[in-house]
């Protein structure tokens, strides 16, 4: 069994958030990708294995091309995961606006 790496470590990091960004749109080469970065191609690469051992990307040799594209299915399993804190975080703000809004109108009212 391959261990794989944590996934939020891996987005965790600004420079392999962008490349998820660009791999959104199309698979593209390590070289492409470099050159969206001041970073060395290396640096890059490194970017793309830790991506690659989180399965947040797959690569597909291509005849003498490695291309990297995003698997969408492990995005998605994230998204899932954080929608829970965006519901609770929500429900929260919903009840401090109801609750803000009756402080207006018992004031309003003259109620303190």
């Amino acid at each position: 069994m391959k261990l794989r790496r944590d996934p939020f470590q891996a987005i965790a990091d600004p420079t392999r958030r962008a490349i998820l960004v660009l791999l959104t749109s199309q698979a593209m080469t390590a070289g492409a990708i470099a050159e969206n970065f001041d970073a060395a191609r290396p640096t890059i690469s490194k970017h793309l294995q830790i991506l690659n051992e989180c399965d947040l990307v797959k690569s597909n040799q291509q005849g003498r091309e490695i291309f990297y594209e995003l698997k969408v299915d492990k995005m998605q399993e994230i998204d899932r995961w954080l929608e829970q804190f965006k519901k609770i975080w929500e429900n929260r703000f919903d009840n401090l606006d109801r609750y803000l809004a009756d402080l207006k109108n018992a004031k309003k009212n003259g109620k303190h």
